[in-house]
């Protein structure tokens, strides 16, 4: 038999991602292994826009959310699992080959939990609140780095992060300071890095966004936050699920009929 009638009787692949491999394992439809195989990034596009419609799964894991698009694109169902539910479909030492075989088994379980493919904007999203984690981090240093530049040129502010962020763009605006254009372009630049007028901005224009902003003690961060982590709010089936994913409810260990409550869940 060859390759094209192989691939014709495809139905479900199961790929183990990577940079620059990719492990490939496809089953039909009685389950019987057809394709077994490893790809370059360059020749995986190509090979999957030659196959027939078919189930492929992947884990979860970086540049996942640009493969499912990539897959989509060619009319392929794409299903995305966290690691750890993958693990115990591996039947042997672990590999590409047994990663790929353990892939292409769980997702085709009925009870399997899949994970919501993220789009564009909410990967923007996403971006923007790890960069800003960073510079929070960095944020007190900064802060203190502009009270002590100004009180070289003779300009003192009151401690706290508060003061500077209302204190600098008057200071920006006033021309008989002396400082010089050099430093208030630095000045300026250090402020952009303090102040969250893209993750607003944002916010201001997703539809999204503004509804969860609507519910009383939901701010900027917390909207932002909810709609670059959740991904297609209908695979909760209520409101309750979706705060088990959120990890707002405690993990259970329970055994021998007796209920256990550990702390909080970390989400899936």
């Amino acid at each position: 038999m060859n390759n094209h009638n192989v691939e014709k009787q495809l139905a479900v692949l199961g790929i183990d991602l990577a940079k620059q491999s990719f492990q490939l394992h496809g089953v039909d439809q009685s389950g019987n292994t057809i394709i077994k195989k490893m790809l370059s990034r360059k020749n995986l596009v190509q090979f999957i826009a030659q196959l027939p419609p078919c189930t492929i799964g992947i884990e979860a894991c970086g540049g996942a959310n640009h493969w499912v698009r990539v897959f989509e694109q060619f009319g392929h169902t794409v299903k995305m699992m966290a690691p750890q539910f993958v693990k115990p479909y591996v039947k042997s030492n672990k590999s590409d080959a047994a990663d790929a075989e353990a892939i292409c088994e769980a997702v085709q379980r009925p009870s399997m939990r899949f994970v919501p493919a993220k789009s564009i904007e909410q990967q923007d999203l996403q971006s923007l609140h790890r960069i800003r984690s960073q510079a929070v981090a960095r944020r007190t240093a900064q802060a203190n780095q502009i009270r002590g530049l100004l009180m070289e040129y003779g300009l003192v502010l009151p401690r706290g992060i508060a003061y500077i962020r209302k204190a600098i763009p008057s200071i920006l605006e006033d021309a008989e300071n002396e400082l010089t254009v050099l430093f208030r372009e630095l000045l300026a630049d250090l402020y952009r890095e303090m102040v969250e007028t893209k993750l607003e901005a944002i916010c201001a224009q997703n539809t999204e966004c503004q509804r969860l902003l609507s519910i009383p003690g939901v701010g900027l961060l917390s909207a932002t936050a909810l709609v670059a982590a959740i991904g297609d709010i209908n695979v909760f089936k209520s409101g309750r699920e979706l705060a088990a994913w959120l990890g707002l409810v405690p993990r259970q260990h329970s055994t021998g009929g007796k209920p256990a409550l550990l702390g909080r869940a970390c989400p899936v």
